[in-house]
């Protein structure tokens, strides 16, 4: 008895099966690729809440650590930058925090042990070049920061000094709240922050 002989594939049913092999091959690849982008997000958004993080405590401790020097103001805000003095181990240090061109950066400088070295660093503060602000750590996307000081038990916006004379404006607030507004890059919205000044700046 002779047995059928068996039958192949069709040129048809070869390239139908050739093209769904390649829509799979296509959608595995989509799904990869998604995969990738979502884990590239996520890390962008864990880096960028990481270095947030790192700032912020970095701005914490600097206000916990200020000091009234009686030579330059301890503590100030113009809209786009605080200052501080801060003590050391080694001597005063001025520290400049500010807001240029949607970047949040920290400077600081050498520290002081002498009144003209204090005074020289206070002015250089005023004076940071972009290369300077560049050099310094910090993080992009800011759109803007307020700051508020507490004074007489109430805040008040650090820009605005209302009826308060000038030896209470000059006074180091016994508390500072930041407000600082992002988009994009990681992080958005609003951080809020409060720091307790000790002893109004003196140890």
């Amino acid at each position: 008895m002779t047995r059928p002989s068996a039958r192949g594939f069709t040129l048809i049913e070869v390239l139908v099966a050739l093209v769904i092999m390649a829509m799979m091959s296509v959608m595995a690849w989509r799904a990869v690729s998604t995969l990738s982008t979502t884990r590239d997000a996520t890390e962008a958004h864990m880096d960028s809440a990481e270095t947030i993080g790192t700032l912020v405590r970095q701005w914490e401790l600097d206000l916990r650590e200020v000091q009234d020097s009686k030579q330059v103001t301890a503590l100030s805000f113009d809209g786009a930058t605080l200052r501080l003095t801060r003590r050391t181990t080694k001597g005063l240090q001025m520290v400049s925090w500010q807001i240029r061109d949607g970047r949040l950066t920290r400077w600081a400088s050498q520290p002081a042990t002498t009144i003209s070295g204090l005074q020289d660093a206070w002015f250089r503060s005023q004076q940071l070049s972009p290369q300077d602000l560049r050099d310094s750590p910090g993080i992009s996307g800011v759109q803007g920061w307020q700051m508020y000081f507490f004074r007489n038990n109430a805040w008040s916006n650090a820009q605005s000094s209302g009826d308060q004379d000038d030896a209470v404006t000059k006074t180091v607030p016994s508390g500072v709240r930041m407000k600082v507004q992002f988009a994009g890059g990681g992080y958005n919205g609003e951080l809020t922050r409060e720091v307790i000044v000790p002893a109004g700046g003196s140890r």
